[in-house]
């Protein structure tokens, strides 16, 4: 081999070990950033957008030598780039499927007004400011011959301008939602819904003002346009139904197939090909093929597809992007004049947003506080406004000054939503209409009863027993609540949590429905510690009774049966039919809430009550009871006195126990204040009780 082609090896892999250190410099110090942002309530993007920027000339290229060059060199950068639009159409991918319509069930029309108005108004007045930063920011460097400068004309100029003031970050503003609580709240569920139309129409606004950018008259526009959405309805109409072939055909239980997910990644880098050559851009492939991803049954290759895609490539890729971005961005280069223009750009952006959403919200009924908190979290972009105003820059349409200056109006308007939301809407109004929206759902007065579901298929049959139980008249219901352990970690969002929650709660409703009618209430939340927010929710509604089934984890069900926070009743093995229910009553505190559990289920089936004693000295307080019970039950009560009694083994007796039996499919631990209410008040509390007309399954 000639000794040139040896030093030409030698600078390849010269250059491959630069850029692999570089990468590892710039993950690192994004991910120490991101952590950093979390302390201060803001999204962990915000710090990596901000490492980004100080790596470029903004901070270290400030340094004698220019350490921006000697750290990230010219011949790098190009690999650099690269990697950057790898991790770039990945998250556009991400992004596009998050946008689930579950999230605007109900919530269409409502949706489609506020983000319409939260569109339009800003976009108005991104083209009104553009007639004044026209003037100083219409010589761009030509994209394609970078030592040219081109005149940029107004048209292009004022539709970018307006369109890059109307994005909302759907990503960051769903995990806003998630870390506040503020999803479990109408107000909530309409922002995200409102964000999820926004996020929508903003891209394929910008996909017309980039076919307006490209030139070529009126008919290259239509044709652009035209070419798009026949892409568009290829990928709805053919795409989709293969797809959801494949998921059918590849995915198994025990994991994501290797084959689709080649399929995944070919169809990114396929899709973002095709929109690159029709002339809009490559991130509209790659977000048109997440939001076709099938939805329906496949929650479990959906959460796989994300938590692969996001452990290595968006951690790994994403933050070059970021730093990509740095290269082009300058604060110290902001003048005097530019101040100015920052300040009429912030207006515009906040302002129009602001204004738009919160219009919007209000002719659709919502109050003036909760109107002007949709207003608030609609301001958010975070990375979503990167990315189009790379695109921008990219197109020819910005020039590096007014790049530098909407990227400080990026990062002002993200980190500004959460101090701002709290100061609108805060913690302690938050937490009084989270309390109205529960005590409305567990209905008034009377006993109230709360069901953990753990797993829709295991726990079912005990939603039919809680019904049965304690919905004795209509304004009283059962509360279900199902919990979902927060997923820290995620770059992208919460959105696709969100889409998956409202899933499970369409299902988990159909079940309480098909169960209990309108006696059980479905509810589901994010949780760290599940325990302990079913405690708090215990606390907060005032419950006196607490259901969990099999579907519980096991260290769970132990740590609330040792401290009940009130009368806790585990489930399982719940024969199929029922012939009888026997209360086996041992001396102690749990004895009265054994019995009075019994006697309820008893009642509302209409079926016959056995009280079996541990002992002879309970014998005579269990007859006591026995003899005001009769008189409710059709089939009558009977009493035995030993735990071995006939009845126990009965192939259709519901077991009803205090003990740690194995034969017990209903273990009653009473809790620490319930442990108070003795014999005579809980069997007085059973005599409000009707008795079934008929009986009723297990």
């Amino acid at each position: 081999m000639s000794a040139a082609l040896l030093g030409a090896a030698r600078s390849s892999d010269s250059l491959a070990a630069l850029t692999f250190i570089d990468i590892a410099i710039i993950v690192v110090l994004a991910r120490l950033a991101g952590n950093a942002m979390r302390w201060f309530r803001q999204p962990a993007v915000i710090g990596e957008i901000i490492v980004g920027i100080l790596l470029g000339p903004t901070l270290l290229g400030a340094f004698p030598g220019h350490l921006t060059t000697h750290l990230f060199p010219l011949d790098v950068r190009p690999y650099l780039s690269d990697i950057a639009q790898i991790g770039l159409v990945i998250f556009m991918f991400l992004v596009g499927l998050e946008v689930d319509a579950k999230l605007l069930r109900g919530r269409a029309r409502l949706a489609a007004t506020v983000s319409l108005s939260s569109i339009a108004v800003p976009f108005g007045l991104g083209i009104a400011i553009a007639f004044s930063l026209h003037g100083s920011h219409h010589l761009v460097p030509n994209p394609t011959h970078l030592t040219q400068i081109r005149n940029v004309h107004l048209l292009p100029f004022a539709l970018f301008i307006g369109a890059s003031m109307s994005v909302t970050a759907f990503p960051v503003l769903a995990r806003i939602l998630a870390e506040r609580g503020l999803y479990r709240i109408p107000v909530g569920a309409i922002t995200l819904a409102c964000a999820a139309v926004d996020d929508v129409a903003a891209w394929t606004l910008l996909a017309v003002v980039l076919a307006v950018v490209s030139g070529g008259g009126a008919g290259h526009v239509v044709l652009v346009m035209v070419e798009a959405a026949a892409f568009f309805a290829g990928i709805m109409i053919v795409v989709r139904p293969l797809l959801r072939w494949a998921v059918t055909h590849f995915h198994r239980d025990e994991g994501l197939a290797p084959e689709l997910m080649v399929i995944v990644l070919a169809g990114i880098l396929a899709s973002s090909y095709v929109t690159a050559e029709i002339g809009i851009h490559q991130i509209f492939g790659a977000f048109i093929f997440g939001v076709a991803m099938p939805r329906d049954g496949t929650a479990k290759f959906v959460s796989e597809v994300v938590e692969r895609l996001e452990s290595v490539a968006l951690i790994l890729l994403l933050p070059v992007y970021f730093v990509v971005t740095g290269f082009s961005v300058n604060v110290r280069t902001i003048s005097a004049s530019g101040v100015g223009q920052l300040g009429l750009i912030l207006v515009a952006a906040i302002g129009g947003k602001f204004l738009g959403a919160t219009f919007g919200a209000r002719i659709n009924g919502l109050p003036g506080r909760r109107a002007a908190t949709v207003g608030v979290l609609m301001n958010t972009r975070g990375l979503t406004e990167l990315v189009i105003l790379n695109v921008g820059l990219s197109k020819g349409v910005l020039d590096m000054q007014l790049f530098t200056l909407l990227v400080v109006m990026a990062i002002v308007t993200t980190v500004m939503t959460e101090p701002l939301l709290r100061l609108v809407y805060p913690d302690r109004l938050l937490a009084a209409d989270v309390a109205d929206v529960e005590r409305q759902d567990a209905g008034r007065g009377g006993y109230r009863v709360l069901v953990y579901v753990g797993d829709l298929a295991a726990d079912v049959p005990i939603l039919g027993m809680a019904a049965s139980m304690f919905a004795r008249e209509s304004e009283e219901r059962v509360n279900v609540s199902h919990f979902v352990v927060r997923r820290k970690h995620r770059v992208s969002g919460m959105a696709g949590d969100l889409a998956e929650m409202a899933d499970l709660l369409d299902q988990l409703g159909r079940l309480c429905r098909a169960e209990g009618g309108d006696r059980l209430h479905a509810g589901a939340l994010f949780t760290d510690d599940i325990e302990r927010e079913l405690r708090d929710q215990v606390a907060r509604l005032d419950i006196d009774c607490l259901v969990v089934g099999p579907g519980a984890p096991e260290a769970l069900v132990s740590s609330l049966l040792a401290a009940p926070p009130a009368d806790v009743l585990f489930a399982r093995r719940l024969p199929a039919t029922t012939a009888q229910v026997v209360a086996m009553a041992e001396e102690g505190d749990d004895a009265p809430a054994v019995v009075e559990v019994a006697a309820r289920l008893a009642i509302a089936r209409g079926l016959p009550l056995v009280l079996v004693a541990a002992s002879r000295g309970g014998q005579r307080r269990l007859g006591q009871c026995a003899e005001r019970f009769r008189t409710l039950l059709p089939a009558g009560v009977q009493v035995a006195a030993a735990l071995d009694s006939e009845h126990s083994t009965d192939p259709g007796t519901l077991v009803v126990s205090g003990a740690e039996m194995a034969d017990a499919p209903v273990r009653v631990r009473s809790g620490e204040d319930a442990a108070r209410i003795g014999w005579e008040e809980r069997v007085t509390r059973v005599m409000t009780l009707r008795p079934a007309s008929t009986g009723a399954s297990s």
